[in-house]
C-alpha cells in the first residue's frame, strides 16, 4: 500500500486575485530535488513568494507559496501536481510509497508552415506552453515570399503526444489561434533526437560566456530593475551555529526563477540543503538562509571551497542569463544564454519570454534556433534571433540596440 497523491503532493488554490497559492510535498528525498520542483513550478508559469524547506536526510517537506507571473497565464493545478508528484524519488520502504516507473520521453517535431506576420513566433510558442508541450529545440526560417516554416521539436509534459487525439488537439488548437495564417500543420515522431550544437564565431562566443563579470559589468548588465535597487549580492557562510550543518545566507534584488538558480548551482556543486527558508520583501529584495551539507555529510568548512560557492552562486545571482546583439555581416543577431544543469536540462521559458519582449517591441524575427555551445567549464543553451529591421528600432543605432536588449533581460526576469 502507498501513499496517496494527496499526501505526497498538495495544492490549496489561493481564493482571491493575489491571494498566493500553497504547494505542499511530503516524500523521500534526493540531492537537487528542490531545484528540479522549483524548475516546474517556473515551468508553469508560477512565481515563488516564499518558501519552507526541510528535510533528515531521508525523507523532505516542502512549502512554496506561489502566483502567477501574469494575469494572462492559465494555470493548470492538476497538471502542476501531477508533474510534482512525477519528480517525488520512489521511498525504498513500500509500505509507504509504492515503487513508479518513469517513462522514457519521447521527442516529436512539429511543421508549422505559416505567412509571416508581427508575433507569429510568441503566438505559436504561447499555445504550446498552454498545452504544456516541452520545447527542446527550434529551427525558424522566412522564405522571400513572406511565408514562415517553423520547425520545433518537442516533448509532451503529459506524456500523451503518442496519441492521435493529443496530436488533432495539437494541430486544431494551433490552427485556431493563427487563423488564416496557418497553411499547415504536421506531428511527427522525432526519430534519433538529438539536441543541435549553436556554432558562434570566437569573438562573439568569448563576449557571451565570459566566465566572470567586473564590477561595471554588474553596473550596466545586471538584472536590476532599476539602478536604485542595484545592490551587490551578499553571501555568508557561516559554521558556528551548528555541529553538522553550515548556514548559508543570502540577500539580494528579487527576480523571477531565483530560487531555480540557486539551488540547481547547489545542485551542481553536489551540496544538500537539510533547512531553508525563503522570504521576499514588498520592496523587490530576497532573504535566503539555507543550512547545507557536502555529499558526505559533512560540513563545508574548506576556505577554497566555500569561496568557491559563493563565487559561482554570485555570479548566477547577477548574471543568471546572458543578452547581447551582434552584427553579422549585413544582419542583426539577437543572442540569449543560460547555463545547462548537469543533467542536461535548461531554464524553462526562455524562448515564450524572448519571442514575448519582441514582440511588444513590434520587432519581427526574421530566423530563430536553439542550441547547445560547450565552454571549457560547462555547456549553455544558445538562444539565437536574426532580426528584421525596423522605423522604431533601427538595428544599426546603439541606443536600439540597447532597449531591445534591456527589454529582453527585463522580461526573462520578470521586472
Amino acid at each position: 500500500m502507498g501513499l496517496a497523491s494527496e499526501e505526497v503532493v498538495e495544492i490549496k488554490v489561493g481564493k482571491g486575485e493575489g491571494e498566493p497559492s500553497v504547494v505542499t510535498i511530503n516524500c523521500p528525498d534526493e540531492v537537487g530535488l528542490g531545484c528540479d520542483l522549483c524548475r516546474i513550478i517556473l515551468e508553469f508559469g508560477l512565481c515563488i513568494q516564499r518558501g519552507d524547506v526541510s528535510t533528515d536526510g531521508k525523507w523532505c517537506f516542502l512549502v512554496f507559496w506561489v502566483v502567477p507571473r501574469s494575469s494572462k497565464i492559465n494555470i493548470q493545478w492538476l497538471s502542476l501536481k501531477n508533474r510534482l508528484l512525477s519528480l517525488c524519488p520512489s521511498c525504498p520502504i513500500p509500505f509507504y510509497f509504492d515503487t513508479v516507473t518513469q517513462p522514457t520521453i519521447s521527442v516529436y517535431l512539429l511543421k508549422l508552415f505559416s505567412v509571416d506576420r508581427k508575433g507569429l513566433l510568441h503566438d505559436v510558442t504561447h499555445v504550446l506552453c498552454e498545452l504544456e508541450l516541452l520545447i527542446h529545440r527550434v529551427k525558424v526560417s522566412t522564405t522571400p515570399d513572406g511565408r514562415v516554416m517553423d520547425l520545433f521539436f518537442i516533448s509532451d509534459g503529459k506524456e500523451l503526444l503518442h496519441t492521435r487525439k493529443r496530436q488533432d488537439d495539437t494541430c486544431q488548437t494551433l490552427n485556431a489561434v493563427l487563423g488564416e495564417s496557418c497553411i499547415s500543420c504536421e506531428l511527427q515522431l522525432a526519430e534519433g533526437f538529438q539536441q543541435g550544437c549553436s556554432s558562434l564565431p570566437p569573438p562573439i562566443a568569448e563576449e557571451l560566456f565570459r566566465p566572470e563579470i567586473s564590477e561595471g559589468d554588474v553596473v550596466s548588465q545586471a538584472f536590476s530593475p532599476d539602478m536604485s535597487k542595484l545592490k551587490k549580492v551578499n553571501l555568508v557562510m557561516d559554521n558556528s551555529l551548528s555541529p553538522s550543518q553550515t548556514l548559508l545566507q543570502m540577500q539580494c534584488v528579487d527576480q523571477k526563477g531565483l530560487l531555480y538558480d540557486i539551488l540547481r548551482t547547489l545542485k551542481d556543486c553536489d551540496i544538500q540543503i537539510s533547512y531553508g527558508r525563503f522570504l521576499s520583501d514588498n520592496n523587490g529584495h530576497r532573504e535566503v538562509d539555507l543550512f547545507i551539507q557536502q555529499a558526505d555529510g559533512k560540513k563545508v568548512v574548506d576556505p577554497e571551497k566555500q569561496d568557491s560557492i559563493c563565487s559561482r552562486l554570485r555570479l548566477e545571482m547577477l548574471h543568471p542569463l546572458r543578452v547581447i546583439i551582434v552584427s553579422r555581416g549585413p544582419d542583426t543577431e539577437l543572442l540569449v544564454a543560460n547555463p545547462v544543469q548537469l543533467s542536461g536540462k535548461g531554464r524553462p521559458l526562455v524562448f515564450y519570454d524572448v519571442t514575448l519582449a519582441l514582440k511588444l517591441l513590434g520587432i519581427c524575427i526574421f530566423s530563430a534556433e536553439i542550441g547547445r555551445h560547450t565552454t571549457s567549464e560547462r555547456q549553455w543553451e544558445v538562444y539565437r534571433f536574426r532580426l528584421d529591421d525596423n522605423r522604431e528600432f533601427p538595428l544599426a543605432n546603439k541606443r536600439a540596440r540597447s532597449q531591445i536588449v534591456d527589454k529582453v533581460r527585463r522580461t526573462l526576469m520578470g521586472w
